[in-house]
């Protein structure tokens, strides 16, 4: 006869840790009809016609999830990379947040932009805003931005809001330590998503150095 399974053990308790877990409050998801006038409203001057360009800082570099027809080489003015929201679903828990990447006010920020062909451009549209926008967590923006050949586009982009309770602030290297040895959410844990980052960035020839130091500083 077989032995009845064991239930899986219970997680280790984390060493205290000020700063973490942060009190969020309850989350809430917006819904579909927030979520239309959330495009609809950013897609405002947008003729239907034209390739419409996005600004690419963090999982979008290596996981764009979208058919593009052009990448290029980026930079925005006027805004930095960092890990500023807390992620309570893709790579976290509301018990354990973790972290992903945010545009905030100030410095610049290279990336990738990738431009999408305006023909048929909705559907998948509407599957980007599914996956960076369920809680309203960033203000959709049109930057101005440098590509490497010179170009200059109005490209889309997710920037930070601040008045959100997801907004981290400045993190202590304590946090984020924290944060990378325990936080794992739908699509993986948080270390795996700034590793995969890095990687990304500097595979394209545009390393994050202050992001590369916080995974060396924190992680391990």
């Amino acid at each position: 006869m077989s032995q009845p399974l064991s239930p899986p053990p219970l997680p280790l308790p984390l060493p205290p840790c000020p700063g973490y877990p942060p009190s969020l409050g309850e989350p809430r998801l917006l819904t579909d009809d927030e979520l239309r006038a959330s495009l609809s409203a950013t897609l405002g001057g947008w003729d239907g016609t034209t390739d419409l360009w996005l600004f690419g800082y963090g999982s979008l570099i290596w996981n764009p999830g979208l058919p593009t027809v052009e990448a290029q080489r980026s930079r925005v003015h006027g805004y930095h990379r960092g890990l500023y929201l807390w992620s309570r679903v893709n790579r976290g828990t509301p018990e354990q947040p973790g972290l992903v990447l945010a545009l905030d006010r100030g410095g610049s920020c290279s990336g990738i932009a990738f431009r999408l062909a305006a023909d048929g451009a909705m559907p998948h549209l509407e599957a980007l805003w599914r996956r960076e926008m369920p809680m309203g967590s960033y203000r959709p923006a049109w930057l101005p931005c440098v590509l490497t050949d010179g170009r200059r586009v109005d490209a889309l982009a997710f920037v930070m809001r601040r008045d959100v309770p997801t907004y981290t602030g400045k993190l202590s290297d304590e946090v984020v330590k924290t944060v990378l040895g325990c936080a794992s959410g739908r699509y993986g844990t948080t270390f795996d998503y700034v590793r995969r980052t890095v990687e990304a960035l500097r595979e394209s020839g545009m390393p994050d150095r202050g992001l590369e130091a916080l995974l060396a500083r924190c992680s391990g």
